[in-house]
């Protein structure tokens, strides 16, 4: 599986699940287990790949201003979420996670911004199809700390600021 297969997959079962981060994790582990082992190892590289790219502190600061505050595992989950959006949003947001304001239709906090099961859904896969549970991948070892200049997520003036049109128009 190639990265446009990837992002394929992701654009088509998120477009099926009408955006529900749930729904979209069902119907991507329904997609792959017709995959055989090694292409559902391919996607969950290019998941894996993505997920830790964007382990980023301006990303973390965003995900703090939609969701109203990001613990880490609230940013674990985001980071799912965000690749289950799409190439578009997921490279824009990477790029400069500002520009969410004008990617993002809409953002309710109480819906949105969790994608944890998305996160599980090539070891989902893997292990319907194989009795086993997902190999190492052969990745490089995620930074230990978010890659960027740190934030502090609890303070809303330096949020605002660093975020100003995401701040405009998630907080106020």
């Amino acid at each position: 599986m190639d990265e446009t297969e990837f992002w394929e997959l992701v654009d088509s079962t998120r477009e099926a699940a009408e955006g529900d981060a749930q729904d979209q994790a069902d119907l991507l582990v329904e997609r792959l287990v017709q995959l055989d082992p090694d292409a559902v190892l391919d996607f969950a590289r290019h998941f894996e790949a993505r997920y830790n790219r964007a382990y980023l502190w301006d990303l973390w600061g965003a995900a703090a201003v939609l969701l109203d505050g990001a613990s880490d595992d609230a940013f674990d989950s985001f980071r799912c979420w965000l690749i289950g959006q799409g190439r578009e949003v997921y490279e824009g947001a990477v790029h400069n996670p500002d520009r969410l304001a004008e990617l993002l239709d809409e953002f309710d906090d109480e819906v949105d911004g969790d994608g944890e099961e998305i996160g599980f859904a090539a070891d989902e896969a893997y292990e319907q199809l194989t009795g086993t549970e997902t190999p190492e991948l052969g990745l490089p070892d995620p930074p230990a700390e978010p890659l960027g200049t740190p934030i502090d997520l609890e303070d809303d003036a330096a949020l605002a600021e660093r975020f100003p049109d995401l701040w405009d128009r998630f907080r106020e």
